[in-house]
């Protein structure tokens, strides 16, 4: 089941269950002590991946364009014990087909991890820049 919605509207525990899917993945899973919960959450679009008795398996959040720039995607997560399911790419896919209908167009950007380039290809995706250190982990 998913769900997209502003900050606004999510209940508590959706909220809680975002931010413990992504701390648990990005802090704790990949060594990577970062401010994750920032202020672009408020203003954020959250697509939400759930399962029934299994709560939140995959999460992506859409920064809406700011003046000329485009959308920006960012915090693509699938929860370690589905991994290897094809769930990645289902959520990306959801994620393009919500920005070419609430923006006009699947074109964003975001700032993959390096290890996900060939993952983010296959969705059309291409790299603009070299390879940079983004809080200990290349990108």
């Amino acid at each position: 089941e998913w769900t997209l919605a502003p900050f606004h509207v999510l209940r508590p525990a959706d909220i809680h269950a975002v931010f413990a899917l992504r701390s648990n993945v990005f802090i704790v899973e990949q060594r990577c002590p970062y401010p994750d919960v920032d202020d672009l959450d408020l203003d954020a679009l959250h697509l939400l991946g759930s399962k029934p008795d299994m709560g939140l398996v995959a999460y992506a959040r859409i920064i809406p364009p700011a003046g000329d720039e485009v959308p920006h995607i960012g915090r693509v997560v699938v929860r370690a014990d589905h991994r290897g399911q094809g769930l990645g790419h289902e959520l990306l896919r959801i994620v393009l087909d919500h920005l070419q209908h609430r923006f006009g167009s699947p074109r964003c950007a975001l700032a993959a991890q390096q290890h996900l380039q060939a993952f983010y290809e296959q969705h059309g995706f291409r790299t603009t820049s070299d390879a940079y250190d983004l809080d200990g982990i290349p990108h």
